[in-house]
């Protein structure tokens, strides 16, 4: 059942649509006032809109405008009189689906909200083929480990069941639920990221739930929260062991009833979400250190998936080298390059710390930077990231020219853009790793010219 708004100060045509569009199976919600308008659709309850341009207060084509800004995915059906034609096709240019003249022709009326409603729903499914092609990478791999993810994918995905995915950083949690998401029923709707440990404490609350207008000094607009932008689909927490304490007894109480109040609004509202979430961390230390609610423990671990680390499943490295090579082939080159054996080899002892992430980024490094048609252990050497003690004497030499306070400048800009790539960009995890403050290492950034990866 689609909801249609339809928005009309003269209240036959409210009631003439109600009863006819009702006929056809459409639940109808009818109003006067553009501005009573755009407050049902800030409650997101509307599929498509009719929308006469001639309204007392605010007028249908600044309501059209405001539409376009805040909701482009919603489809707008205008009606106007013969005397209004005119702004009928500017509402057109805007963006209107379609107008319908006074006096309405049924027929016409139903076949025009059915082809607006058809477009909606391959808008629908234009914005799920893309949200499926920015899942990108496949789990790749067929060792001991990877198996038993798989099967435990394979046995909760259509399940309602919560899942607490565990593994270090890079090595794939996020994959893991993106295919739990898509091997479910409700692969159709949304599934909506929180990366928990990149957001503020002070904002994080109106990110879960949203807020409302004047609730807070910025808060210039109503706002969803991704709990709600999630409804029907999934919710995935990701680093949900970097939450405070506070913001776990929040998110712990809407696990329990499924419902929850934006900031500044006493009004609950009901969400159907399925939660999966997601550390890096020990969460049973965490529990023990006071850090980690245990029984938001409990809600959010009814299946664990352990994720396995790249050098416990170094079996599976030659598969995800041929997978990235195929990737990040250059022009589609044939036949595709490959790694000598002794490349391989050496690949296959380093201990890789950044697990899949890293083993990514290396291969299309090396594609770009790598000329070589079978691909030498020297070229790992020098373009593999992180420091080995078989790369301490390549380190060395690249220093040997410099004086003392160049060298010094140049190792502290590598080790910062490494920590920061460790710690995925994140400023106050980075701070947190170095041992210093926020505004101390945003300093020495600005200092080295330092990039930040968005």
């Amino acid at each position: 059942m689609s909801t249609i708004l339809v928005v009309d100060d003269e209240k036959g045509i409210r009631e003439v649509l109600q009863d006819v569009l009702g006929d056809e199976g459409h639940r109808v919600i009818a109003v006067e006032d553009g501005f009573r308008a755009l407050e049902i659709l800030e409650e997101g309850i509307a599929d498509l809109v009719i929308l006469d341009v001639w309204l007392p207060n605010m007028g249908g084509i600044d309501v059209l405008k405001r539409i376009r800004e805040r909701w482009p995915e919603i489809e707008v059906v205008v009606i106007s009189g013969h005397a209004n034609i005119n702004m009928a096709v500017q509402a057109v240019k805007i963006g209107a689906f379609d107008f319908l003249e006074k006096p309405l022709s049924l027929e016409k009326t139903i076949t025009v909200v059915e082809n607006a409603l058809k477009m909606e729903e391959l808008k629908r499914e234009n914005r799920s083929l893309k949200q499926s092609l920015l899942f990108e990478d496949e789990m790749i791999g067929s060792g001991a480990g990877m198996k038993a993810v798989r099967e435990l994918i394979e046995q909760s995905a259509d399940s309602e069941a919560r899942i607490l995915i565990l593994g270090e950083n890079g090595t794939g949690k996020e994959l893991v639920a993106r295919e739990i998401h898509r091997r479910s029923s409700r692969a159709q709707a949304p599934f909506v990221e929180v990366n928990c440990a990149s957001i503020p404490e002070t904002l994080i609350e109106s990110e879960l739930f949203g807020h409302e207008k004047g609730a807070f000094t910025d808060a210039h607009a109503r706002r969803k929260g991704k709990f709600e932008l999630a409804h029907g689909g999934t919710l995935f927490l990701d680093e949900i062991a970097d939450m405070s304490l506070n913001t776990q007894a929040k998110v712990l109480r809407v696990l329990q009833e499924m419902k929850f109040e934006r900031i500044g609004s006493e009004k609950s509202i009901s969400v159907d979400v399925r939660v999966i979430a997601a550390t890096n961390k020990n969460i049973q230390e965490e529990i023990r250190a006071g850090r980690f609610r245990e029984d938001l423990y409990f809600r959010i671990n009814v299946i664990p998936i352990h994720v396995p680390p790249l050098r416990e499943r170094i079996d599976d490295l030659p598969a995800l080298i041929e997978y990235f090579m195929g990737k990040f082939n250059r022009s589609g080159e044939a036949p595709q390059r490959q790694f000598s054996a002794d490349s391989l080899q050496l690949l296959r002892t380093y201990s890789w710390p950044g697990n899949i992430r890293e083993l990514k980024n290396f291969v299309e490094r090396i594609n770009i930077m790598s000329e070589e048609t079978v691909i030498s252990a020297d070229s790992v050497r020098r373009f593999l990231t992180s420091r080995t003690d078989w790369e301490k004497d390549e380190l060395l030499k690249g220093f040997e020219s410099m004086k003392l306070n160049e060298a010094k400048d140049e190792f502290e800009r590598e080790f910062l853009v490494k920590k920061l790539d460790e710690n995925e960009q994140n400023i106050t995890r980075t701070s947190r790793a170095l041992g210093i403050t926020p505004s101390h290492l945003h300093n020495k950034i600005k200092k080295h010219g330092i990039e930040i990866k968005k």
